[in-house]
């Protein structure tokens, strides 16, 4: 036998593609989230509250360890560029402010699951939360430029839009696996590689796991039209924020999706996602908001880092 035939003997075979019915039924199987279903409420009560004390804050904090380590690594973090130290979570509170302290108590117990339900499954895993997180992030960005958001709904669904890959990592690993050893050698897109080695792709996924546990709609929407938001019946421009941001994060190799398919200027320039959240042209409004999303940009890996 030749080196050739050798190879391809020992090459592991390719998992086959699964019929929709046998994806669900082990979509069934994997663990819920439940950060998103209750996501740090106490914390969310608090912050919500008429009166926000610094000291009962603080006390909130102290009984999650992990939340109190991302708060401390964040206000120490290059972004705030403190001369001194801060090792009190009362002074990390005075500097971040209620808005960061609030994603951080979402971030915290999600990346949490996220890390629990990807098993060990091999991939960049600690990229990938900076990847979910950066959108999150630029996803409010976005939304602020045509309104003021009322709650965190964007924020959560920013956070969770590539939740479908963390299912399928976590119920096919192998195929999975199958898919991204492939990818970095591959012209095709990302969803069309996962239909074809699996049967579903990642957003189909997604919205599968998220409505089987009864989360809201904006989630499930989130998940399956992230790439093609004119297809969200009720959250279109939530949905649309959610794509302009990850398109964003991608072009900027600011962490890692794991489609590693170079996004250009003209892709993110030409998204759907801009005739939703600007329907009329009102090129100077999308021209201004284009300019102040680089700029966010610029300062999100240095978040990042003091965040994952």
């Amino acid at each position: 036998m030749d080196s050739d035939s050798m190879e391809l003997s020992t090459k592991p075979a390719c998992p086959r593609p699964l019929e929709r019915q046998q994806i669900e039924v082990q979509i069934k199987r994997c663990a819920r989230l439940p950060s998103l279903s209750s996501i740090n409420s106490a914390l969310r009560e608090l912050l919500n509250a008429d009166q926000r004390y610094t000291s009962q804050i603080s006390e909130v904090i102290r009984r999650d360890p992990s939340l109190t380590a991302r708060l401390l690594r964040l206000v120490n973090s290059v972004y705030f560029g403190l001369s001194t130290p801060v090792n009190s979570i009362e002074e990390a509170v005075f500097y971040l402010g209620i808005r960061q302290i609030r994603q951080l108590a979402m971030v915290t117990p999600v990346i949490e699951d996220f890390q629990r339900l990807a098993g060990n499954t091999a991939f960049p895993w600690r990229e990938f939360w900076q990847h979910c997180i950066g959108t999150a992030i630029l996803t409010r960005e976005v939304i602020g430029t045509i309104q003021t958001p009322i709650d965190e709904a964007d924020y959560v669904a920013g956070l969770v839009h590539d939740v479908g890959k963390i299912v399928m990592a976590s119920a096919f690993p192998q195929h999975f696996s199958a898919i991204h050893s492939e990818m970095a050698n591959s012209e095709s897109e990302l969803t069309d590689r996962e239909t074809e080695v699996l049967g579903l792709n990642h957003a189909q996924l997604g919205a599968i796991y998220i409505k089987n546990h009864n989360l809201p709609d904006i989630m499930v929407e989130t998940a399956a039209y992230h790439h093609q938001p004119e297809g969200a019946n009720h959250h279109a421009q939530i949905v649309a924020a959610v794509q302009i941001a990850d398109l964003l994060v991608r072009q900027a190799k600011i962490g890692h999706s794991g489609n590693p398919k170079e996004v250009t200027n003209e892709v993110w320039l030409n998204a759907t996602g801009w005739g939703i959240l600007f329907p009329h042209g009102r090129e100077p409004e999308k021209a201004i908001a284009r300019a102040s999303l680089k700029r966010s940009l610029d300062r999100l890996p240095t978040i990042l880092e003091g965040l994952v």
